[in-house]
């Protein structure tokens, strides 16, 4: 590891065997342990823990006061809000120890999590997804998702922008007002028409 190609506030605790890229910034107190993977252009608040083992992909944000646990994995674009909780057991009991029992949650690319919400191991939250303030999010989250409450409700669409779909009465494609991209309903769930990846999903 080239530690002059990241970042690290003098207070944050960095453990060895790690893996950091470039352009990464560690803010103050925070602790990556022995064995994660960090990206390149990643951005760690203050008060950020990283767990044994977590990989986090590319131009990841994490706000102040978030613990990413062993178990849990961030690809590219992942945006969590301050105070964000992940958790990697489903049953937690002091006294008992379950460390070969943590559940794997995958956070897709370009998911935004809100400040405060809560996403119970075991969930796989989809490309692009929007999860608001203060939401508890278990289980499967489709892609463009956008999840609000508690227990989080699928309530509507979100762009790969961060804008919110409309579709006007049976209309099967919404227009993002920043982009200009399409997004077509189907039966498995969102399509944006106009980005490549989902244009070759669309055509495989």
């Amino acid at each position: 590891m080239n530690s002059s190609a990241y970042f690290a506030h003098p207070s944050a605790y960095i453990d060895e065997p790690c893996s950091i890229g470039a352009g990464t910034k560690i803010w103050h107190f925070c602790h990556v342990m022995a064995h994660a993977r960090l990206g390149e252009n990643c951005i760690l608040g203050q008060n950020v823990m990283i767990g044994g083992g977590v990989t986090i992909g590319n131009n990841v944000k994490i706000q102040n006061n978030v613990s990413v646990y062993s178990g849990v994995e961030l690809e590219d674009d992942v945006f969590c809000g301050p105070s964000c909780v992940f958790t990697n057991v489903i049953n937690p009991r002091a006294q008992i120890v379950r460390r070969d029992q943590y559940q794997r949650t995958l956070v897709r690319r370009g998911v935004t999590l809100g400040a405060n919400a809560t996403v119970i191991c075991g969930a796989t939250i989809g490309r692009y997804a929007f999860v608001g303030a203060g939401a508890l999010v278990r289980g499967h989250v489709p892609d463009y998702a956008l999840m609000l409450g508690v227990p989080a409700r699928h309530v509507g669409w979100m762009s790969r922008h961060g804008e919110r779909l409309v579709f006007n009465g049976s209309e099967s494609v919404a227009t993002c007002p920043a982009s200009g991209w399409r997004y077509r309903r189907e039966a498995t769930g969102l399509r944006c028409l106009d980005w490549p990846e989902d244009a070759a999903l669309a055509t495989s």
